[in-house]
């Protein structure tokens, strides 16, 4: 038991899909889980453990933005035995060729946060994913038949983003924008455990295109899918 979890011992799973939003927690274990059970409640984040293929998996809401996400993982990954963790959450494409619908996988996560100022390392840190679950996820993409471009994201402290910077950070590559991997993979890292983001596109930016409600629905699907396979393929790694 932590001060944000009052689960037991062994009630999570070793892999935990962590969307930002708890009612998405509800609607992964009650859509796609078997015998999802209620594990954690406080606060309201919604916590569940179920099986999905004969394999068990949890999911829990991380809430909004990094101090947030990096409690939840920390917990997790201390006191509950829990090897990996998925962000799955959406994101705003920073680049006018970015796809909406598109699944993305966060190979790394740009920040203008001082999260990483914690460690005291004395230099600028990259915050990036963990490899075995990148390459699964992947594969697991590739299976479902869904596009996953790979790169690096931007972890905001701020959503109200200026346009300026985001336009930089475009010119390096950076794919999209959300509020959470750079944390994650911080925290994960420091603790040596596997973390990785993958992320629906669900409006651009640049162009000012947004996904409609069934369409922003559908493409959630779709990373919930890659996602639950992913924990899947990772059960004897």
């Amino acid at each position: 038991m932590t001060p944000h979890n009052n689960a037991p011992q062994g009630a999570f799973a070793k892999t935990v899909l962590m969307p930002g939003d708890p009612l998405r927690a509800r609607f992964i274990a009650e859509t796609f889980l078997k015998d999802p059970a209620l594990v954690n409640n406080v606060r309201g984040v919604q916590g569940y453990t179920g099986s999905y293929e004969g394999v068990p998996v949890s999911v829990m809401a991380s809430g909004m933005g990094m101090p947030s996400i990096a409690i939840y993982a920390h917990e997790l990954y201390t006191h509950y035995g829990v090897e990996n963790i998925i962000r799955i959450g959406s994101a705003g494409a920073m680049r006018e060729d970015m796809e909406l619908g598109s699944v993305v996988a966060g190979m790394g996560a740009c920040t203008n946060s001082a999260f990483a100022e914690q460690y005291e390392l004395g230099g600028t840190f990259a915050p990036i994913c963990d490899f075995d679950l990148l390459m699964a996820a992947v594969e697991a993409a590739r299976e479902l038949g869904v596009k996953m471009p790979v790169g690096n994201l931007f972890s905001s402290d701020t959503f109200y983003d200026a346009a300026e910077r985001n336009a930089r950070f475009a010119k390096m590559g950076v794919m999209a924008v959300e509020m959470e991997a750079a944390a994650l993979y911080c925290t994960a890292a420091y603790l040596r455990k596997r973390a990785l983001a993958i992320c629906s596109i669900s409006d651009n930016l640049v162009t000012g295109a947004e996904l409609s409600p069934e369409e922003r629905q559908n493409s959630f699907v779709n990373m919930m899918k890659i996602g639950l396979r992913l924990a899947v393929k990772m059960a004897d790694r």
